[in-house]
């Protein structure tokens, strides 16, 4: 058995890589977590029109840190974002790295561990590092759209103004790797509802309806995405505490304002995993595509605790 609540600190970690369509890429970057002594890899997540992946794994503060730092660098070897194209906002190779207190861990950690992360990724890979959420250093690096504004080919101009100097490497991205942001950070549900449309305004307009920033839903971010391949618009969306608005309430404002423009729902997804106390009681509901409904974090570590192996995707 490889996880005791009493006598260890879990944490989760959510890196989210800027590749989603060479899959053995992918299955690379998969490998070297899944590697790590006493760090179980619990799920991988691709997605091609996105072009990218999300992979959740979990264990100790200095498991994690070895597995993100080694991730880091194959990410850097293997991905180049001169090059790459995808649906989804992006500003590294590695773009995001968050973690998240489960059972015996504080925030306090994950700050803790996140900033020895950073750190150990920027003098490691010369990358440049930006701690976000709570690990953050300043007020205006917290909201990681922030951060991200402006992409990977805005980087240079970025970097160059006052107050954003990265907080740990280099003051200039790395030519083909970007920069990389760290931080500590609460639950998050990434929640998708695909439109039966193609028209990205329309998609737009729902964003803008249930997205918190624009009047809508407490604590969700959500942006408009074209999947060109399917001939279809999504409404993608972060849910930042889910107790407070729930995924069915997420999924029903869409619907609504959706409505209001003769569309219909075609499926939802949910990228990664979830909390079971997340999932509506009539999961139906929401209908989840593919193996979305069977996506429960619980299990996986359960899973994990009982086979002391690599689970999931």
């Amino acid at each position: 058995m490889w996880y005791n609540a009493a006598s260890m600190s879990l944490i989760e970690c959510i890196p989210n890589v800027s590749e989603g369509r060479r899959l053995t890429v992918v299955r690379l970057l998969a490998d070297v977590v899944a590697s790590t002594p006493r760090v179980h890899l619990l799920d991988v997540s691709s997605d091609a029109c996105h072009n990218r992946s999300v992979l959740t794994f979990a264990g100790e503060g200095p498991d994690l840190q070895r597995a993100v730092v080694t991730l880091a660098e194959r990410t850097r070897d293997l991905i180049d974002l001169r090059s790459h194209r995808g649906q989804h906002p992006r500003i590294g190779a590695l773009d995001v790295v968050p973690f998240v207190p489960l059972d015996g861990a504080t925030m306090a950690d994950c700050i803790q561990v996140a900033r020895d992360t950073a750190r150990q990724v920027a003098d490691r890979c010369g990358v440049p590092v930006f701690l976000y959420e709570n690990a953050a250093t300043s007020p205006m690096r917290r909201n990681l759209a922030d951060l991200r504004r402006g992409g990977f080919e805005r980087l240079g101009e970025k970097l160059a103004r006052e107050g954003w100097t990265p907080d740990f490497g280099p003051s200039r991205p790395h030519p083909s790797a970007g920069v990389t942001a760290i931080g500590a950070r609460q639950p998050l549900i990434a929640f998708n509802v695909n439109l039966a449309d193609d028209r990205i305004e329309i998609a737009r307009a729902v964003a803008v309806a249930v997205r918190e920033s624009s009047g809508g839903l407490r604590n969700v971010k959500a942006i408009p995405i074209a999947l060109d391949d399917r001939h279809i618009v999504q409404v993608s969306m972060n849910l930042t505490d889910f107790r407070r608005t729930s995924v069915e309430e997420a999924f029903l404002a869409v619907e609504t304002e959706a409505a209001r423009y003769g569309v219909t729902v075609l499926e939802s997804e949910i990228v990664g995993l979830i909390p079971a106390a997340a999932l509506p009681t009539n999961v139906a509901r929401l209908r989840l595509a593919g193996e979305s409904a069977r996506a429960i974090l619980e299990d996986r570590l359960s899973a994990a605790q009982r086979t002391g192996r690599r689970v999931g995707n």
